[in-house]
């Protein structure tokens, strides 16, 4: 093994967490900070709740309704497509539909 390569080890490096938890363990870093840790982490409490610390939920619901929203367009002109596509394609079908409607009112 080459002397002077490798890192200091510190065997008590204490880490401590966002939600105050402390707890020491081995690392190349004297002390740590970490968002989430297993006192407050929802796998391990139990709980429903969104960790997010970067805003990648936020983003991912952005995503969807943004997705949503094109959807509902996509089927807005499919809907628009069909009603065209219901109406006379010749001068012979608008009058046979003039005469029908003219033929109902009397």
């Amino acid at each position: 093994m080459k002397s002077n390569i490798h890192p200091t080890w510190y065997n008590d490096s204490v880490v401590t967490c966002s939600c105050g938890n402390t707890f020491t363990t081995g690392s190349i870093e004297p002390t740590l900070k970490v968002d989430i840790c297993s006192k407050c982490h929802p796998f391990f409490t139990g709980e429903m709740r969104f960790v997010d610390e970067q805003g990648r939920v936020e983003k991912f619901q952005q995503k969807m309704e943004k997705a949503a929203k094109f959807k509902a367009g996509k089927k807005a002109k499919a809907k628009d497509k069909a009603q065209k596509s219901q109406a006379p394609k010749s001068l012979k079908e608008m009058l046979s539909q003039v005469n029908k409607t003219a033929d109902t009112q009397n």
